[in-house]
């Protein structure tokens, strides 16, 4: 296998700049300067359920940032060695997940907007859909 871990932090709260003023809030996302990667793709999830799971599945290469831009959910994450589990309620804050991080998306609010920020195109051969097989990967790579 030649894919390496590619980040020595798996995943982290990311807070981005915002300028406050009597009309609103505003935020703002430069790639490679608030993230650590390049945007190739954004995708929204929305008019999702509340008793639905989201995710359930790793990336070999894509590295992304999950923001709840209305509502709440939690995002559970697990490396194969470290595990702990994200509110995303904030607008302004994302968690960032680096390749081989097992995600969750559940507890979703009413009318929660979930965006993820990605650093590759959709590529189906990119995802592990089996938490054993993910396992497998990661203990392979260390």
């Amino acid at each position: 296998m030649t894919e390496q871990l590619a980040s020595p932090s798996r995943f982290a709260l990311i807070e981005l700049p915002f300028v406050h003023d009597a009309r609103g809030d505003l935020t703002f996302i430069e790639g490679r300067r608030h993230i650590p990667f390049e945007i190739a793709r954004v995708y929204y999830l929305f008019n999702v359920p509340v008793d639905s799971v989201r995710g359930g599945h790793a990336h070999r290469k894509l590295e992304q940032v999950i923001f709840a831009l209305s509502g709440s959910f939690r995002v559970r994450v697990d490396t194969g060695q470290q595990r702990a589990d994200f509110w995303l309620r904030d607008p302004r804050k994302g968690l960032y997940l680096a390749n081989y991080v097992w995600r969750e998306l559940d507890s979703f609010s009413q009318g929660a907007v979930a965006m993820v920020l990605a650093s590759t195109p959709y590529e189906e051969a990119d995802y592990i859909r089996d938490y054993h097989i993910f396992l497998r990967e990661v203990e392979a790579l260390r």
